[in-house]
């Protein structure tokens, strides 16, 4: 059997066989040919390589063939691609450059085929510098490395040419850019040193350039139109040849540059945001906020502007309110209460405009809403034309609930104001304040069937329930509740006359039972009331008596009203009164004249209380008494007989009270309730921690109390004081800023 020796093949051998494969490949790239390798000659070209590497030493060429691997694409380059790019400028460099790097790649491609034994085998084993890599440096060292500037330079220049509206090849530029990023193998130090910092250093300058003249020839809305429409291009520009990672720069250097001219722009008079707002240019305030929200601390100027214009516009309303009331004459509370009401509205349209500014123009960004929160907050805790905006609240809650009120609304809007109400309410510290008043307001409605809509009431309460809680509303709902159970209450009474006959008041008598706690309070004189009335009372404990024996009951009799015969000589005339007012008419069926003195000693009430009355019943509409002498004041020194020559053309007449300012009272009411809120809050804190230091008590009473009102610190440290005293509390013996509880 013979056995063949292998065919040796030599460097220089192997090489001009590689060599013929090489020049081929070469001129396929340079278009001197269009015939393309076959399977065989890729395999011929492979298998000379894999033979020439498998050669045992000195014949493996191994590391002659990794060196011959780099000077192929060292001679092409200086040979052929070199020569070609120099002299070439501009968009033809450019071109150029794309398609030597693109002949490139194919060039490195084709010949890591043929040399692949080696990428695989030889270099992991040298640790050499894989086939690829050898490929791309070469490209990088020799040609990317001289041209880059001129190349850089080339594509700044299209970028500032499109920037001044002409055409350019866009396709062109991305394929470049491509190249900044390919030659880092996908690390992008390349692309940011030799291109990226040079663009934005020119996009800096160019906008630079640009905005100092659009400052002068433009007004502020033209301006900011000009700078969305070139912030628009430049987004547009990176996204179609820029690489993505540019875009956040350059539009971060075009909007420093065009808001260099921020605070003049602010500041100007015809288009300023100041004059946007004054003027209600919605469009214009959105585009200048879209403008100026990417700026730092813009918006903070924006949201002070925005908050001094809200603050100027409510002063404004408060003003206007204030000067109305001041013209209205003496006595008119009627119209000046319409006024306020007037006022009320026009704080909600106001605060509604402004929300809708936020939300809408202001991309409902939180710092609006902060400044605008503000702006009302210091507003609505003000108070206008000597009333808060608490009880301006509660009045306009009380015209819309009950029959007869001012506001005439669809369901749908009345659900739309009392949200309204809710959210103007919360701006209001005092909230104790707005539900003492609403409750005084209430009980009204419930007692003389004033309330124009049960649905209406309870829809009122759930929002304020759900708005700030079961504590804030939980004696308004005790007032409803209660008035159901005095319904039943009446019909028990009923029953009881009925089953018992030989217990009568006399008279017809309605009596309404309610829990102390929860409505208003009232002031509780012990009237001396007339025979008549006397039996009434008399009977109606004996029934409550049967119900419970555990309860006190207290006579509220500034709530009664009475219908009364007036026997008047032309007719008899029904009249609808007071319990007071009833009390002095019956004092003249046993006296034809009566002196100011005698009807106070007989009554047992104030030197107020009597002159109102007085007043009601012979200075008024209807004159039932005859005042001597006939002035329209009552003084002490008057007398008074019945008018036995009154006539009316109605058959049924009211005679009202004249109205009392209730205000001082409803505030006292609310001192009083806050007294006992701070007491509580600062028991339920101590009992808690047993023992806390002052600042620390303080603050958490704050705390408690804020859905409420705010208590002033010096109220905290006058109930602190109050409840050692009590022995509640007591202040430690070593640091008097601290405080134990007492059990």
């Amino acid at each position: 059997m013979e056995v063949r020796t292998p065919t040796i093949i030599s460097l220089e051998q192997g090489w001009e066989l590689m060599q013929k494969g090489i020049t081929k490949l070469k001129n396929i790239l340079e278009g001197h040919s269009d015939t393309h390798f076959s399977s065989d000659d890729y395999m011929m070209h492979y298998n000379t390589i894999y033979n020439m590497c498998l050669q045992k030493p000195p014949n493996d060429h191994s590391q002659q063939l990794y060196v011959k691997y780099r000077e192929t694409f060292e001679e092409y380059i200086t040979s052929m691609v070199l020569p070609c790019l120099r002299e070439k400028h501009d968009a033809f460099m450019l071109r150029e450059f794309v398609r030597r790097w693109s002949n490139h790649k194919v060039m490195v491609r084709w010949l890591l085929r043929f040399f692949h034994y080696l990428d695989r085998y030889f270099i992991p084993h040298k640790s050499l510098l894989p086939l690829n890599e050898v490929g791309i440096a070469c490209f990088r060292d020799l040609v990317y490395e001289e041209v880059k500037g001129k190349v850089r330079d080339a594509v700044i220049s299209l970028i500032d040419q499109e920037r001044e509206g002409e055409q350019i090849d866009r396709a062109l530029l991305k394929n470049v850019l491509d190249v900044f990023v390919e030659i880092g193998k996908g690390q992008m130090k390349y692309y940011e040193n030799d291109f990226e910092s040079s663009m934005l250093k020119d996009t800096s300058a160019y906008y630079s350039r640009k905005a100092s003249n659009w400052i002068l020839d433009y007004s502020c809305y033209d301006y900011m139109l000009k700078a969305e429409e070139c912030l628009n291009r430049e987004k547009n520009r990176a996204l179609v040849y820029l690489h993505a990672s540019s875009e956040p720069k350059l539009l971060e250097k075009v909007q420093h540059e065009l808001s260099v001219y921020a605070t003049q722009l602010l500041e100007d008079e015809h288009s300023s945001f100041l004059a946007l707002l004054r003027d209600d240019k919605v469009a214009d305030l959105t585009r200048m906020y879209r403008f100026f929200s990417k700026l730092p601390r813009a918006l903070d100027q924006l949201s002070s502007i925005f908050k001094q214009h809200v603050i100027a516009e409510t002063t404004t309303l408060a003003k206007q309110a204030e000067d109305a009331a001041s013209n209205k004459k003496a006595g008119k509370r009627d119209v000046v209460g319409l006024q306020e009401q007037v006022f009320v509205r026009k704080v909600i349209e106001l605060h509604d405009k402004y929300l809708t500014y936020v939300n809408d123009c202001f991309n409902n960004h939180k710092i609006f809403h902060k400044v605008l929160e503000e702006a009302f907050e210091m507003f609505c805790n003000k108070g206008v034309s000597g009333s808060s905006s608490a009880e301006l609240l509660a009045t306009l809650c009380d015209n819309i609930l009950k029959k007869g009120g001012s506001e005439k609304l669809s369901d749908e809007d009345v659900e739309d104001t009392f949200e309204k109400v809710v959210k103007r309410l919360a701006y209001i510290s005092d909230r104790d304040v707005f539900a003492n008043f609403y409750r005084k307001k209430l009980a009204w409605r419930l007692l003389f069937d004033k309330s124009a809509s049960d649905e209406h009431e309870r829809s009122i309460v759930s929002k304020l329930k759900q708005q700030f809680g079961g504590q804030f509303t939980s004696k308004i709902e005790g007032m409803v509740t209660d008035l159901a159970l005095a319904k039943e209450n009446k019909s028990h009474f009923e029953e009881y006359l009925t089953n018992n006959s030989n217990v009568s008041p006399g008279i017809d008598l309605i009596v309404t039972v309610l829990t102390t706690g929860f409505w208003p309070s009232y002031k509780s004189f012990d009237l001396n009331l007339p025979a008549e009335m006397v039996k009434c009372v008399e009977v109606f404990r004996e029934f409550y008596e049967t119900k419970t024996k555990h309860r006190k009951l207290t006579w509220i009799y500034s709530l009664g009203t009475c219908n009364i015969n007036g026997k008047f000589d032309p007719k008899t005339v029904e009249l609808i009164v007071t319990t007071y007012q009833a009390s002095v008419l019956l004092l003249f069926n046993s006296s034809d004249r009566l002196s100011y003195q005698e009807i106070m000693s007989e009554l047992n009430l104030s030197d107020d209380d009597v002159a109102r009355l007085l007043h009601s019943l012979s200075c008024a509409k209807y004159k039932i008494l005859i005042k001597e002498p006939n002035t329209k004041t009552i003084s002490r020194t008057d007398t008074f007989e019945f008018n036995s020559k009154f006539t009316d053309k109605m058959r049924r007449i009211k005679i009202s009270l004249p109205p009392v300012d209730e205000k001082k009272k409803v505030i006292e009411d609310v001192n009083k309730d806050r007294r006992y809120a701070i007491d509580a809050s600062i028991v339920r804190i101590m009992k808690s921690r047993k023992a806390l230091g002052y600042q620390q008590l303080v603050m958490e009473c704050v705390e408690q109390l804020g859905h409420m009102f705010k208590p002033e610190v010096k109220a905290i440290k006058k109930r602190i004081e109050d409840l050692i005293t009590r022995e509640y509390l007591e202040r430690d013996k070593e640091n008097p800023n601290l405080f134990r509880y007492l059990a």
